[in-house]
């Protein structure tokens, strides 16, 4: 919400040595984010003046049209001559009233005027257009043609207001009162403590039958509608400077006058209101929803298919608005134009002028359904006064008939649904207890009022909560509100005392080892909104059963393209790479840990749990038992060079085994023992993938996947060649954790190195060898590490070679050979009964 600070003026008296940085860090205290203040008409100086055209000489020898001007500007040049001005605009004809700036002067950007020579005349300074003023485009698209009433050399600057402070807010959904004059001037004269002229306090006529009709079906989705008819506009009539320029510094373009009078009044308000051309209406106004199908064409020009849960304002022959969001084309007020044929101006003359009040989640909907949205619906949807139509019609009545010599119908058509006044009990020292600071009941009420409510009671207090608040409806608001008026600044700052022997919990310091794991590793942490769409999916080639299909949906997303909660950390880690690689950062290591969420089985629907005690075991395990299993995962991405070439030498690129080695670190942290095989899964390529496994009480669970995507799916997601992944789920590792890591006992006995090849088929993984070799070594293996793989025709079509160090030592004793070598012999013997390995250089039986 812009707000000019000489509009603000009118309803606070503001003392006048106070500026636009003044008020913003009034309201910013009392809880309004006021983002910026912009300063209008900085570094302009004079002389800007109005001019009016005497002669226009057309200069046709050039490209482009030219014009050589003629301006009298009174004696504002110091002689009274015409002033000769080269202009190159066409919207303006002799006679006419326009903006002159003269030399010496310096527009808005340190533009200096001066006298200067072009197409052949000496131009002794400029007619002006909006934007080159800071006044922004007033629909004319070129030069400003006044109205004809000014007279010539009159200052421009004080005229068009061109110098002014105007704060930009940034109002909250709870504060939808502050997009209005009103709201924003309520607020201010709250900071000051000083006295608000209410713009809403009108003289409003009684309702009777005498006004157009109107038909309301669906009292839920309008609970008042007004309407009241001006006739006897002027079709030429133009909106007055003074409104034209508070629109533009509110940040809206002037139209004409009837639609500028309901755009003031809106902002003026912040009731929106709608103008409708009386003889295009075809019998009374109806509201109702609209059926599936149908069809309207809005004032954007657009048609648009309705849904069933829209609400519509129809007539005899259809809807002709999307209530609470934007008119129809076919009663839009009507242009002034001339007759062809009479040369009579013709244009709109009778207005209906609808105020109505619209349910705030069916207008947010229906603007978001056809992504439409509104200066009307981001007010509806965020809580209009109810109360303010009827003084909003009348305001626009009254000033149609000032600026556009129309005359009000005596008919006022009221419609409202029965409702009852919104009261809230509190007692008298709840903000008091909630903000840990005794206010005392005269601050309370004393600030309640101020915010518009009617108070009654002693220590349990009866609050009738203003019908501009839709926001209040719980005694902590209330609390809120005293708060925030008595000044956030003004509470006591201590600190909590943790209780002794407290800190983090074992899977919190887990969560933060691993992320210092992997960054010591050479992974950069990214992170990313926690939302999806079906079809990425679809791309990661997710199997249709799996549990990641499983999605939960969000009622309100942020975006219709992911409108669900991820179920794993890889599409917002990939789309964190490929925006980094088309960024031009192409060797990269990312990592993420975070919630992953899927939906339960049995669907339920979650109880509201108190605030004011604890809930209870039951109240608990009832929430839980509705909401979505969200275990926590880590992921790594990884593309380009995971060792970079220099003169050390040639570097690496990244592959699958630096991906299955992040998970061995992950699990190293985690004191979990990895299993680490050959598998198949979703993205993963089906021969350069791991299946990652731990036990948990005795039974082997997997917990997530490595290795090199497949190219389909690199080639779906536009992510570089040979992008690696892995992703683990956390809370099953922690389950598998061996628990406090030990430190090993080292041996002061001295290592048997024993060295062993084997001769297995293709198919066998090598993790499986070295897991049977562990296993039949015994517990003198002190460690195993595989040094060599080798194919050829040596060993064997079909076969592999794998040669494995195992290292020997006891903790009691030096090892013999004869110790060391039955350990390998059993070893052996264990891996060629449960993989049919044989010695390399052995002939098999």
């Amino acid at each position: 919400m812009r707000v000019p600070l000489s509009w603000l003026r009118e309803y606070v008296d503001l003392p006048a040595t106070e500026t636009g940085r003044d008020v913003q860090a009034k309201l910013v205290s009392a809880g309004l984010e006021v983002e910026t203040v912009e300063q209008l008409g900085a570094g302009l100086k004079g002389p800007l003046v109005v001019g009016q055209v005497l002669t226009i000489e057309e200069l046709t020898e050039f490209k482009k049209p030219i014009r050589f001007c003629t301006v009298d500007v009174g004696m504002a040049n110091g002689t009274g001559a015409p002033q000769e001005i080269v202009c190159g605009a066409r919207n303006f004809s002799v006679g006419d009233k326009v903006v002159v700036v003269l030399p010496g002067a310096v527009l808005p950007g340190d533009f200096a005027i001066a006298a200067r020579e072009t197409y052949g005349k000496t131009s002794h300074g400029m007619i002006c257009s909006g934007d080159e003023l800071g006044m922004g485009d007033d629909g004319s698209h070129g030069i400003i043609v006044l109205p004809p009433e000014y007279e010539a050399g009159t200052d421009a600057i004080e005229l068009l207001e061109l110098v002014d402070e105007v704060l930009d807010i940034a109002v909250t959904p709870d504060r939808g009162y502050c997009l209005s004059m009103r709201g924003v001037a309520r607020e201010t004269a709250i900071a000051y403590g000083l006295p608000l002229r209410d713009p809403a306090l009108l003289d409003v006529p009684a309702p009777n039958s005498f006004g157009h009709v109107v038909k309301v079906s669906d009292p839920k989705g309008c609970d008042r509608f007004t309407a009241r008819t001006v006739v006897g506009l002027e079709p030429e009539g133009r909106s007055p400077i003074w409104l034209q320029r508070r629109l533009q510094k509110a940040g809206m373009r002037p139209i004409s006058l009837a639609v500028d009078v309901t755009n003031y009044v809106m902002l003026e308000l912040g009731q929106p209101l709608h103008a409708y051309d009386r003889s295009r209406l075809d019998g009374p106004i109806g509201v109702r929803r609209a059926e599936h199908g149908e069809k309207l064409t809005t004032l954007d020009g657009v048609t648009r298919v309705l849904d069933s849960e829209d609400l519509v304002i129809t007539d005899n022959r259809g809807p002709i608005g999307l209530a609470g969001v934007m008119g129809g084309a076919n009663t839009e007020i009507a242009d002034a134009a001339a007759d062809p044929e009479t040369g009579q101006i013709r244009g709109t003359t009778e207005v209906v002028i609808e105020a109505a009040h619209f349910d705030a989640i069916t207008i947010a909907r229906t603007a978001r359904r056809h992504k439409l949205a509104s200066e009307a619906s981001k007010r509806f949807e965020r809580g209009v006064d109810p109360q303010a139509a009827a003084a909003a019609a009348q305001r626009t009545v009254d000033l149609l008939v000032l600026l556009a010599g129309g005359t009000a119908e005596a008919g006022v058509t009221e419609i409202v649904a029965p409702s009852v006044p919104r009261t809230i009990s509190m007692p008298a020292d709840h903000p008091d207890r909630v903000a840990g600071v005794d206010y005392g009941r005269e601050t309370v009420v004393r600030r309640l009022q101020e915010v518009g409510a009617d108070v009654y009671g002693q220590d349990e207090l009866v609050v009738a909560v203003p019908s501009w608040r839709p926001d209040l409806s719980e005694p902590n608001d209330l609390a809120e509100e005293v708060i925030r008026l008595e000044g956030y600044q003004n509470l006591p700052s201590t600190l909590p005392t943790p209780p002794p022997g407290r800190g983090l919990t074992p899977r919190q310091r887990l969560y933060r080892r691993v992320g210092r794991a992997l960054a010591g590793a050479g992974y950069v942490e990214a992170l990313n909104y926690p939302f999806i769409g079906e079809q990425i999916l679809d791309q990661l080639a997710i199997p249709a059963d799996d549990t990641s299909r499983r999605l939960v949906k969000l009622v309100n997303p942020l975006s219709d393209e992911e409108p669900a909660l991820r179920t794993t950390l890889l599409p917002g880690l990939l789309g964190a790479l490929r925006r980094n690689d088309g960024r031009g950062s192409h060797d990269l290591a990312l990592f993420e840990t975070g919630l992953v969420f899927q939906a339960p089985t049995q669907e339920g629907i979650a109880v509201r749990l108190p605030v004011h005690r604890r809930p209870t075991d039951e109240e608990i395990a009832g929430l839980t038992g509705v909401l979505p299993v969200q275990p926590r995962h880590v992921a790594v991405v990884l593309a380009g060079a995971r060792e970079q070439a220099g003169w050390w030498g040639k570097g690496r690129p990244a592959d699958w085994a630096d991906a299955v080695e992040s998970a061995r670190t992950v699990a190293s942290e985690a004191g979990a023992e990895l299993i680490v095989r050959q598998g198949q899964y979703g993205p993963w390529h089906p021969g350069r993938c791991a299946e990652l496994a731990v036990v948990i009480d005795g039974a082997e669970q997997t917990v997530g996947y490595a290795g090199e995507l497949h190219p389909r799916v690199v080639k779906a997601l536009h992510l570089p060649a040979r992008t690696c992944a892995m992703e683990l789920n956390l809370d099953l590792l922690e389950q598998a954790s061996q628990g406090a890591l030990q430190a090993p006992r080292i041996s002061t006995f001295p290592v048997a190195t024993q060295d062993v090849a084997l001769v297995v088929d293709e198919r066998v993984p090598a993790a499986e060898v070295e897991q049977v070799l562990t296993e039949g070594a015994g517990e003198l293996l002190e460690s195993i590490r595989l040094f060599d793989v080798f194919v050829g025709s040596q060993i064997g079509e079909g076969k592999k070679s794998l040669a494995y160090a195992l290292r020997f030592r006891a903790s009691d004793r030096t090892l013999t050979v004869e110790e060391a070598s039955a350990a390998r012999d059993a070893a052996v013997a264990l891996a060629a009964e449960r993989t049919g390995a044989v010695l390399r250089g052995l002939t098999p039986p």
